[in-house]
């Protein structure tokens, strides 16, 4: 049988959480960017104490969305409101199914009338594409994909270089840098700095606990802008962030950046399945973790598990209100922070190295090894959540989860965390031989970190319902 669409590898599946939790893909890859410029150690470091540069230039897509129906496109398939969005702002876009569970999320950059860009992961994007496309909207869109995860001696091309400068002393490298005092510009608003003769748009933005600034251009400048950041950065102890370090930020700032997006179920969404490819995100992404169910639902979560219940607004009709007006807040898991307790860890790490009845690989500083994690957490005798995206903080010196749980459970209560998978794990290249374990974990906010707590505009990764 030729697959060609998503829909087509489902119905040769049979069971699709089987699928996904076997799939083939591999690690999930940060492209191009170095591992570590020094050691994943000291670049943690640098984001709490010094100023970091970040490279976003390769593993998120560029979305270009234009058109007299642009905006009405955006507010049709997201559950934020438009009316106060203007150009040079922008917001967290978080699109749902007709169910009320996430697809996915990103950023979306009003960058001139009737001209945006939305940058994130592959699923939100293929959702905005399809729509564009079938929804007899008045709209152009341009996609300039991920980088490849593995070029192969190809070269590589972005239309954009995309940078952050983050950390308590980024205001003294953009002063060093520009030649002038930080530039007046509220959080999530877009404005311009001067590089080098340059004249660079800039996000004011924060991701590792201090807001700085997110700055973009074309592509073949980049070396030069980054060039003239270290430069600048080089009294202030700024930090180049390489690939394996970058991801574990979130640790601390509270995103959850991996979600299952919800597309695999539902007869309005078939359309969806049959317009994506066989061989697509959707199709082939993996799902791991000690949480199985035989059910996709299962996995599906809510705006409102994931922090993003400010963000709804029934001020107009989108994809999902219906179901989301249905749901009592009250009712929903929240989004936590889990600290693994440090000798469970320990005998972790033991484990490694006393015959053969080891635990899963925690690998560090990111220890997730699938497209979407899924990992039990237990209270009292029963499943109240999932552990959501794992790693550790050199930091905190603490290995951290972000989870979504029930209610009921209260931060500074203690959990487990079930680490690995049943019968010594699924076939998935990621997965060794192993056995499973209980790791304690308290519940704790998120963000974990307390600047990132006090500092982030309410709404922005600081939701605890």
């Amino acid at each position: 049988m030729t697959m060609k669409s998503l829909e087509d590898v489902l119905s040769n599946a049979g069971n699709t959480v089987s699928l996904l939790r076997n799939s083939q893909i591999g690690a999930y890859v940060y492209p191009v960017v170095p591992t570590e410029f020094s050691n994943w150690r000291d670049e943690q470091r640098a984001w709490r104490e010094t100023a970091v540069l970040f490279d976003q230039s390769h593993h998120m897509v560029d979305l270009f969305i234009e058109g007299p129906d642009a905006l009405k496109l955006l507010s049709d398939t997201a559950i934020n409101s438009f009316k106060n969005f203007r150009v040079d702002t922008a917001k967290q876009y978080v699109p749902c199914s007709y169910g009320g569970h996430v697809i996915g999320d990103g950023i979306l950059f009003y960058l001139a009338e009737n001209s945006f860009v939305f940058v994130g992961r592959a699923p939100s994007a293929n959702w905005l594409m399809f729509h564009a496309e079938t929804g007899g909207y008045d709209v152009q869109v341009r996609k300039d994909d991920r980088s490849p995860g593995a070029p192969m001696g190809r070269a590589v091309r972005r239309e954009h270089y995309r940078y952050q400068i983050q950390g308590p002393n980024a205001q003294q490298v953009i002063e060093k840098l520009t030649g002038e005092p930080m530039p007046d510009i509220k959080f999530f608003n877009m404005g311009y700095i001067n590089i080098k003769g340059r004249q660079v748009r800039a996000l004011r933005h924060g991701m590792a606990g201090a807001p700085g600034l997110e700055i973009w251009g074309p592509y073949e400048e980049g070396p030069e802008i980054r060039e003239a950041i270290l430069e600048a950065g080089a009294d202030f102890g700024i930090v180049p962030v390489g690939s394996r370090t970058y991801a574990t930020n979130t640790l601390e700032s509270g995103w959850i950046p991996s979600p299952l997006p919800a597309v695999y179920t539902g007869e309005k969404m078939k359309a969806f399945r049959e317009w994506l490819p066989a061989n697509g995100y959707e199709a082939t992404g993996s799902l791991g973790g000690s949480f199985v169910s035989r059910d996709i639902e299962d996995y599906y979560v809510t705006p409102f598990e994931l922090g993003y219940g400010p963000f709804i607004k029934f001020d107009h009709d989108f994809i999902g209100r219906e179901a989301l007006e249905k749901i009592d807040p009250k009712t929903q898991r929240r989004k936590v922070t889990l600290a693994w307790n440090g000798e469970d860890m320990a005998k972790l790490f033991a484990s490694y190295f006393q015959g053969d009845e080891a635990g899963k690989f925690f690998d560090l500083p990111l220890a997730n090894y699938a497209s979407s994690n899924y990992d039990a957490v237990n209270y009292d005798g029963e499943t109240v959540g999932f552990s959501m995206f794992t790693g550790y903080s050199f930091n905190e010196r603490c290995a951290l989860s972000l989870a979504t749980i029930d209610p009921r459970v209260e931060i500074g209560q203690e959990v487990t965390v079930t680490w690995g998978e049943p019968g010594g794990g699924t076939r998935k290249t990621t997965v060794e031989r192993h056995k499973q374990m209980d790791i304690r974990a308290i519940v704790s906010p998120a963000p974990f970190s307390r600047v990132a707590r006090e500092t982030y505009a309410k709404g922005w990764r600081t939701e605890l319902a």
